[in-house]
């Protein structure tokens, strides 16, 4: 088995670098690149959804950004220790109707000695908002990158 440096234990600043990393991969919208930081047995909530397996992440995956049009995502590190990590998220996105969305949530992330994701549990709320109110757009410049951002 093939490591996912940074491993476990985490330290504040491996623990940044895994939830940029998890943000940039998931900027790509490439299901299959997503799910290879995941365990072959990897357990899933996201949002009502509960799935199992690199396969059902990639098919919940494909199926998401099949909606969610112009994904833009921006993860920060609230919590770690040891081989957990909590991040707390926003992305924006629209729909096929022209509708734009900011989502708001947070994670709960456990981890094998691999640096693999074994759970996931993600809690999220969608927030219409009008197209001027838009605050993302595409990947996070280098230069953004350990920013916070605001709440609303």
């Amino acid at each position: 088995m093939t490591d996912r440096p940074p491993l476990p234990p985490f330290t504040r600043e491996t623990a940044r670098q895994k939830v940029q990393a998890a943000e940039d991969a998931w900027n790509t919208r490439d299901p299959h690149k997503v799910s290879l930081a995941y365990s072959e047995d990897s357990v899933w909530r996201n949002r009502d959804t509960f799935v199992t397996g690199r396969a059902r992440i990639v098919e919940l995956l494909t199926d998401k950004w099949a909606r969610e049009h112009e994904y833009a995502l921006r993860k920060d590190l609230w919590a770690f220790d040891g081989n957990r990590i909590a991040v707390r998220f926003q992305y924006e996105s629209r729909d096929a109707d022209g509708q734009w969305w900011r989502s708001y949530g947070n994670e709960l992330w456990e981890f094998d000695k691999h640096g693999l994701m074994t759970r996931r549990e993600a809690s999220i709320n969608d927030v219409p908002i009008e197209e001027k109110e838009r605050r993302l757009h595409g990947a996070r410049p280098e230069s953004e990158r350990g920013e916070t951002f605001p709440l609303q």
